[in-house]
């Protein structure tokens, strides 16, 4: 597929439209674990440098805070490690018979395992965000 804006090859618009929601539920509950940090340690007061700071600062922080809701950082830890497998993909032309996209990403884990990004891949991602979203609510308690 080619769009207007752009003379390469891309994936469906459905598979972007899941990219982006993927990318766009993480950063979301990212932004709402530094907004409740912000409520619950008085010794952090300044959204703007908590929001320059990486992931894995924030879970330290989360880890710190949130003690007695461990199970909310191991989902978030979870889930940061499915976002960086989709942030440090790589473009591939898929085979006709695993997927009907032809072009989508692909990664590959450090043991060498290769994953193609399929649209489960997405959808399974975006629904634990959604998970840790709702644990997220709860803890703000509305």
């Amino acid at each position: 597929m080619y769009e207007p804006y752009v003379r390469m090859s891309l994936p469906s618009a459905r598979y972007r439209e899941l990219l982006g929601t993927a990318i766009y539920v993480f950063n979301s509950n990212n932004s709402f674990i530094i907004e409740l940090l912000l409520k619950n340690e008085k010794s952090i007061n300044n959204w703007h440098s908590l929001i320059d700071k990486n992931t894995i600062t924030i879970v330290k922080k989360a880890k710190e805070t949130f003690q007695s809701r461990e199970y909310i950082t191991n989902l978030f830890v979870e889930i940061i490690s499915i976002r960086n497998r989709i942030i440090h993909s790589f473009g591939i032309t898929a085979p006709y018979d695993i997927l009907g996209d032809n072009q989508v990403l692909s990664t590959k884990y450090k043991d060498g395992r290769q994953q193609i990004i399929d649209e489960n891949f997405l959808l399974d991602f975006i629904k634990k965000n959604e998970a840790l979203s709702d644990l997220l609510h709860d803890l703000r308690g509305h």
